[in-house]
C-alpha cells in the first residue's frame, strides 16, 4: 500500500466504503462504473439479457495508465474475501467478473506466472471448469489464467508441471475464499 494512502488513512479514519463503481474484468482489464453502468446490471452481465446491455453494464474501461498502477499497487482483500482498491481513505470494493486476479503465463521452460497487478507468483494447484477455463491457486491468492495464456497453460499440463483438477466455476467463490460482488452482498 502507498504511503500516502496509509496517511490518509489515520487523518480521514471514518469514510465510508463504496460499493460498485469498479470492476475486474476476465482479462485483468479495470472498468469505473458510473450510475448508468450499474443500472443496467450487475458487472459481469446478466445470461439471457442481450450483449449491448450487458456491455453496458461493464462501464467505461480505464486506459490510464498511472491510475491503473495506483489501483494495482493499493489492491487487496478483507477477511471476508471482498477485495478492494483502497483509494485515499475510502475503501472502494471491486466487482469481479470472474475472479479477483488474473494470470498471465510465460512460455516453457519456465511458464513465469505474473498476476494482473504485475506480482509474479508460484502455482500451487491447477483447476479446469465445465467450460474449460483453467485456474491457478498460487501464493499470492487464486485467480483464472487470461486466454491469451492458454497455450502456456496447456504446454505446463502437458509437460506434467500443472495436473488440472475439476471443479465447477459456481463453487470456487466459496472454496478459494473470495467474493465477486461485494456490492450484492449490502443488499441482503
Amino acid at each position: 500500500m502507498d504511503d500516502i494512502v496509509r496517511q490518509a488513512i489515520a487523518k480521514w479514519p471514518n469514510v465510508p466504503d463504496c460499493y460498485g463503481w469498479l470492476g475486474l474484468d476476465a482479462r485483468g482489464n479495470w472498468y469505473m462504473r458510473d450510475d448508468r453502468a450499474q443500472a443496467a446490471g450487475p458487472f459481469g452481465g446478466t445470461p439471457g439479457l442481450d450483449a449491448a446491455r450487458n456491455a453496458a453494464s461493464k462501464g467505461s474501461l480505464l486506459k490510464h495508465d498511472k491510475l491503473i498502477d495506483f489501483i494495482q499497487r493499493n489492491y487487496e482483500s478483507d477477511a471476508a474475501g471482498q477485495w478492494f482498491f483502497q483509494n485515499g481513505p475510502q475503501r472502494v470494493y471491486v466487482e469481479l467478473e470472474a475472479t479477483p486476479l488474473i494470470w498471465r503465463v510465460g512460455a516453457a521452460p519456465v511458464f513465469e506466472v505474473t498476476s494482473h497487478t504485475g506480482q509474479t507468483a508460484r502455482p500451487q494447484r491447477c483447476i479446469v471448469d465445465e467450460s474449460g477455463r483453467v485456474y491457478l491457486e498460487t501464493d499470492l491468492g487464486f485467480g483464472l489464467v487470461h486466454t491469451q495464456d492458454m497455450t502456456h497453460a496447456a504446454d505446463a499440463v502437458e509437460q506434467g508441471l500443472w495436473v488440472p483438477e475439476e471443479s465447477p466455476a459456481g463453487d470456487l467463490p466459496s472454496r478459494f475464499g473470495y467474493v465477486r460482488s461485494p456490492q450484492a452482498l449490502q443488499k441482503i
